[in-house]
């Protein structure tokens, strides 16, 4: 389920200089389990947000990777982003992993397949297409959007298992 809007993030301007500022959050209840995924784009004063869920067993990895690639799937032109993930495990993926995990064919170190590489995929295009600047904020210890974020991911759980979505 899909939240977003259809379409396209359209405050983006046409400056290349122009910087999107995007922050991400995943969740699963329990993990594995349910989860649901969000993100707040902000282009100086025009914000979005979105969100969805899998009423399916899915991992909480899975949903911060999912709210990756869907917030950088709005962008409708080559942009200068800022992608705050409270996820280690995407901000590494992206920055270190990737390019080893590539070169063999998608497999680790262990010659073991690497976990979510489909979605592994799907970000690695979705991020060659912009130049993006990774930062890494703690979960729940107050940043703003990282917890809208997160309400929204909660949201997307709710949704997708049925619950009533908290007011």
């Amino acid at each position: 389920m899909n939240r977003a809007r259809p379409g396209t993030f359209a405050g983006v301007a046409d400056t290349p200089s122009s910087i999107v500022e995007i922050f991400t959050d995943g969740a699963c209840v329990p993990n594995p389990g349910p989860g649901g995924w969000g993100a707040v784009l902000r282009y100086g004063a025009h914000e979005r947000e979105l969100y969805g869920g899998e009423a399916g067993v899915t991992t909480n990895n899975r949903m911060e990777l999912t709210a990756t690639i869907r917030a950088l799937g709005c962008l409708t032109r080559r942009s200068t982003v800022h992608l705050h993930t409270d996820s280690t495990y995407v901000r590494n993926g992206i920055t270190q992993w990737i390019p080893r995990w590539k070169s063999r064919g998608w497999r680790t170190s262990n010659n073991e397949p690497v976990k979510n590489a489909d979605l592994w995929r799907e970000l690695d295009a979705a991020v060659a297409g912009h130049d993006v600047e990774w930062f890494w904020v703690k979960g729940h210890a107050g940043h703003p959007e990282n917890e809208r974020a997160d309400r929204l991911a909660a949201r997307g759980v709710q949704e997708a298992t049925g619950a009533p979505v908290a007011g």
